[in-house]
């Protein structure tokens, strides 16, 4: 007897964080933010982890994340010394510093506020990096990094969209799954505070 060609065994899902408890985000791999509400996103996915979050910022950056700021989304229990900042003077040093730290498995995220998108072939080693580190390390450890505009980095395992879509009185926000390896594209409309967050899909 010959054994079949094809199986219909299933295959185990990759370990994700569940974003608001609903929204997958594959560990030990590089996702994209972008969107002009990205640092939203990127607080939403600090206030799910538990552990330092790296977050790395060019030091030319003129505007940068305030941690006291950033706690109304992250939640009053994600302090900001939780967060651990690098500030490279080079360009290129940006991807360097989080492909380290991904390779680490020190921490859970790490989160890259990039000038624009990267190329296929960083993408490829971040992907790497977040592989050996959920093997070496504590954590398995999640990169995001924040582009600006529409995004369109290649090669990444998921690409998010956030816009605010505030009104008098509801903080809101438009929040879109534009990419995903495992997902099909879906839209939400994201409202309330921490603890209480209302995720309705559109």
């Amino acid at each position: 007897m010959t054994a079949p060609l094809l199986t219909r065994q299933q295959h185990r899902p990759r370990p994700a964080l569940r974003l608001l408890g609903t929204l997958p985000f594959t560990q030990a791999r590089l996702h994209e933010g972008c969107g002009p509400a990205r640092h939203s996103l990127a607080a939403l996915l600090i206030g799910a982890t538990r552990g330092p979050v790296l977050w790395i910022a060019p030091a030319w950056a003129t505007d940068r994340l305030n941690p006291e700021g950033a706690c109304p989304i992250t939640g009053p229990e994600n302090g900001p010394d939780r967060l651990l900042f690098a500030t490279p003077q080079r360009r290129e040093d940006l991807l360097w510093c989080m492909e380290e730290a991904l390779r680490s498995g020190a921490t859970p995220l790490v989160i890259a506020d990039l000038p624009g998108p990267p190329g296929l072939t960083p993408v490829r080693r971040l992907h790497l990096a977040a592989e050996e580190g959920a093997t070496r390390g504590h954590y398995r450890p999640l990169g995001l990094i924040l582009t600006p505009g529409e995004g369109g980095a290649p090669g990444v395992e998921s690409r998010w969209h956030m816009a605010p879509a505030h009104d008098l009185d509801t903080d809101r926000w438009h929040l879109e799954r534009r990419r995903a390896r495992d997902a099909p594209p879906a839209a939400w409309h994201l409202s309330g505070q921490p603890g209480a967050w209302a995720l309705k899909q559109t």
